[in-house]
């Protein structure tokens, strides 16, 4: 197989980053099939592919496509990629993988069943600094990892949430800040460390917007199993969007980012690392630019039958810790790794 046949399933805010990789990405791929329920916008996507468009996903199952995206409302991950796997199709997920643990777990199940591919799109792990700060930590460089922190600061105003049926609820978002901005921020944090968390104690908020049930603030920390102690503080409150800032401190120094500007502190030196893309990226600067990278690599990994880098279990364990600190702020107690899922309808005071 020298090229992938691939249809997106989800033509909203997102796809523009799917466009602009498929366009960079033409040598691995053919873009057979556009798919929403709104046929105008699958149409204005295939359009520049002169592909085919549809409203009905489960036109595509039967149509020769060899890998899916699925840029849908989180609760319909599980739903559409439990098919799409049924039918033989390798399929890269929008974050987070699902919104439960019990879907995440079917999804695994299905995808261990059918042999094909599951992969969950963490863009934000594709840069430069990210690759250099994890390899500093791996290297044993830092020495012990003592603690890390993240911190972010957005703006998520009530035309955000105003028109849509699922933004900003419980059944269907799954969350709030924590599981729609923030969760790139603590995957980041937990790929860097290269540890799984041992516990989590934190709790949600909901501070200035009336207009939806889930959070916009969150505070928490997480024990890794490396010992090192992360704090986490997130919100879409704020006046802007600010840069996320994320924070790595070990024994002999440390290191971390503003947005992709990375930074090294150790043996009284200072150096930065600046992320260089391929091209220039479409969309809010916060989403990065790094889509096309991941994209490339999860092709990559069908066509030369490897593994997935961000695969189903890595979307699972940081799906894991966004529900550890909705079920500590819930039960208001420390949670230990592993628990049972929780269901919210509303924040506990």
């Amino acid at each position: 197989m020298d090229k992938l046949n691939v249809a997106i399933v989800g033509c909203g805010r997102i796809s523009v980053s799917y466009a602009d990789a498929f366009r960079k990405l033409k040598k691995y791929v053919n873009v057979c099939y556009a798919v929403d329920t709104d046929l105008k916008k699958a149409q204005e996507f295939a359009a520049p592919f002169n592909c085919n468009y549809t409203t009905d996903t489960d036109e595509i199952f039967n149509k020769g496509i060899d890998a899916v995206h699925l840029c849908l409302p989180h609760y319909l991950h599980p739903v559409i990629a439990i098919k799409a796997m049924k039918a033989g199709i390798h399929v890269l997920v929008e974050k987070p993988i699902a919104i439960t643990l019990q879907e995440a777990d079917e999804m695994l199940r299905v995808q261990k069943e059918t042999g094909v591919k599951l992969g969950v799109i963490f863009q934000t792990r594709y840069t430069k600094s990210v690759k250099v700060l994890k390899e500093l930590v791996q290297s044993g460089k830092m020495g012990k990892i003592l603690g890390a922190r993240s911190y972010l600061t957005w703006n998520r105003p009530y035309s955000y949430y105003e028109g849509s049926d699922w933004k900003g609820t419980w059944d269907k978002e799954g969350g709030g800040v924590l599981i729609d901005q923030a969760i790139h921020s603590i995957d980041r944090v937990r790929y860097i460390l290269g540890s799984d968390a041992e516990w989590i104690e934190g709790s949600i908020h909901n501070y200035c917007h009336e207009e939806i049930k889930v959070e916009d603030a969150a505070e928490a920390v997480i024990k890794f199993k490396n010992g090192c102690i992360y704090n986490l503080y997130a919100c879409n409150l704020y006046s802007d969007n600010s840069p996320v800032t994320i924070e790595i401190f070990g024994e002999n120094g440390r290191a971390g980012l503003i947005q992709d500007l990375g930074f090294i502190e150790k043996d009284g030196m200072y150096t930065e690392i600046r992320s260089a893309y391929e091209e220039v990226s479409v969309g809010p600067n916060y989403w990065g630019s790094s889509h096309h990278i991941q994209l490339k690599d999860f092709y990559l990994s069908v066509l030369n039958d490897a593994p997935v880098k961000v695969d189903g279990i890595e979307g699972k364990k940081t799906l894991e810790i966004i529900k550890g600190i909705y079920k500590s702020s819930q039960e208001k107690k420390r949670i230990c790794l592993p628990f049972n899922d929780v269901k919210i309808t509303e924040i506990k005071k």
